[in-house]
C-alpha cells in the first residue's frame, strides 16, 4: 500500500497484520479521491475508523490543511503514527485513541468543524447509521460538509430518506461502495 498522489507521492505504508482491518485498495483511494478533488485543498478532514491511516494520510499528502485520525485499536493507533512519521505528515495530523462516536463529541466539545468526513466502519455492524444518526444534529459539520462512507455492497441506507442527510452519490465496485452524503437543500 502506497500514497498515490501529492506531497508524499509513492511513498510505502504500513498495515497492521490481521484481518481487522481492510486496506483500501489503491484502485478504490485513487477513484474516491479523483471524486474529492476538488474539495480536498486547504479542507479539515476527518478519518473515522482509521485503520492504518491511508485515507487521511492520502488526504494530507492531496492538500487538506488538516486531518484528524479516529481508530481504537492500539496496534493500527501505532501504524497510522509509524505511517505519518513515514510521510512527514504528523504536524497536520491528530490522532485519536478512542471509538468514533466519541471522537466526534470530543470534537464539538472542542470546536472542530470538518469539511469532509470519512468512515470506513466494519462491515454490516450498523457502526455508520449511528455515526450518521448522531451526525445529522452535529457542530461538527458545515450545511456542505461531504460525508463518504466505505461499506458493503449490501449495507442499506434508506433510512436517511427521513433524514435531513441524502445520498448523492453511489461509486460501487467488486466487493464494496462509496456512499457520498450531504445535508439535504434546504436545512441547516
Amino acid at each position: 500500500m502506497r500514497v498515490i498522489a501529492g506531497k508524499a507521492k509513492r511513498l510505502q505504508l504500513k498495515t497492521i497484520a490481521g484481518s481487522d482491518t481492510r486496506p483500501t485498495t489503491d484502485r478504490i483511494k485513487e477513484t474516491l479521491f479523483n471524486i474529492l478533488a476538488q474539495d480536498l485543498v486547504d479542507c479539515d478532514f476527518l478519518d473515522l475508523f482509521s485503520g492504518s491511516g491511508a485515507i487521511g494520510i492520502e488526504a494530507l499528502s492531496r492538500g487538506a490543511k488538516a486531518a484528524v485520525f479516529v481508530e481504537n485499536n492500539k496496534a493500527a493507533v501505532d501504524c497510522i503514527k509509524s505511517n505519518l512519521k513515514i510521510t512527514k505528515l504528523e504536524d497536520s495530523a491528530m490522532v485519536l485513541m478512542m471509538d468514533a462516536l466519541s471522537a466526534v463529541q470530543f470534537a464539538e466539545k472542542n470546536g472542530k468543524v470538518f469539511d469532509i468526513i470519512f468512515m470506513d466502519p466494519p462491515y454490516d455492524n450498523g457502526f455508520e447509521k449511528t455515526i450518521l444518526e448522531y451526525l445529522e444534529h452535529s457542530s461538527v459539520m458545515y450545511f456542505n460538509t461531504i460525508i463518504v462512507v466505505e461499506a458493503s455492497l449490501d449495507t442499506d441506507f434508506s433510512y436517511l430518506d427521513d433524514s435531513i442527510l441524502e445520498v448523492y452519490r453511489t461509486k460501487e465496485y467488486k466487493t464494496n461502495k462509496h456512499v457520498f452524503i450531504q445535508k439535504r437543500e434546504g436545512t441547516k
